[in-house]
């Protein structure tokens, strides 16, 4: 059984939440402050967190960003605001869905149960390298992609970004082709931060060979994968 872990200093709204959940079949556990959510992500790992990022110790934005440092578990953020700046920042710092409150908490089980399903496993694992280019080699079941032998440090955006490029060389895929290789709907208004993702993953290709340019721009279009700059 899934377990969902609430990190909301709201006690009313943590409450329609676990209720929510609990009524879906999740596991829940409520924390109101951002420390003890990592420490209790550390000890006993969530399947999924929902973090308010107005907490009273550090902020929901501050929490994710230390939970990305040992943890790839899905997040969704609560907040009272609904800025693009806002919902930028939060999906580029590595969050998987943005709530604003006032919620149903009905939409947020649904969120949530889409989020799990998304990031759960393939059944059957694809052999690395089966793509065919022969610099990069794709391990599905372990979330990693090593190129030039090396291993990527890649978030988990940042693998579904580069795995759809690699697995069809020279296409041009556009950002709402790629926010859809995400999870993400092209209607949220999250295109350009495909971009800095982009940016991330060719920082993390250059520290490997800094010449390459595996990822090329397409401007006005999107971006593809390129062997012969790889």
């Amino acid at each position: 059984m899934p377990h969902i872990l609430i990190v909301e200093d709201e006690a009313a709204i943590a409450d329609t939440l676990v209720f929510a959940l609990q009524g879906e079949g999740f596991e829940t556990t409520w924390l109101s402050l951002g420390a003890a959510a990592l420490e209790h992500q550390k000890s006993t790992p969530a399947d999924l967190i929902i973090l308010d990022v107005g907490l009273p110790d550090i902020s929901g934005f501050e929490t994710c960003k230390n939970l990305r440092r040992f943890s790839d578990v899905p997040v969704i953020f609560l907040t009272a605001r609904d800025g693009e700046i806002d919902r930028i920042v939060g999906l580029e710092i590595g969050a998987d869905d943005y709530v604003v409150k006032p919620f149903s908490p009905r939409e947020v089980a649904a969120r949530v149960r889409a989020i799990l399903k998304r990031v759960a496993p393939a059944p059957v694992p694809r052999p690395a390298g089966e793509l065919g280019a022969a610099l990069f080699q794709v391990d599905s079941d372990r979330v990693q992609i090593n190129y030039r032998g090396k291993p990527l440090n890649l978030t988990r955006h940042e693998f579904r970004l580069l795995n759809c490029l690699l697995e069809q060389p020279e296409r041009v895929f556009s950002r709402e082709q790629l926010l859809d290789a995400l999870g993400v709907a092209s209607d949220a208004g999250y295109e350009r931060s495909i971009d800095s993702h982009i940016k991330s993953v060719r920082a993390k290709l250059r520290l490997v060979r800094a010449e390459a340019e595996p990822i090329q721009t397409h401007r006005g279009l999107g971006y593809s994968y390129s062997p012969g700059h790889s």
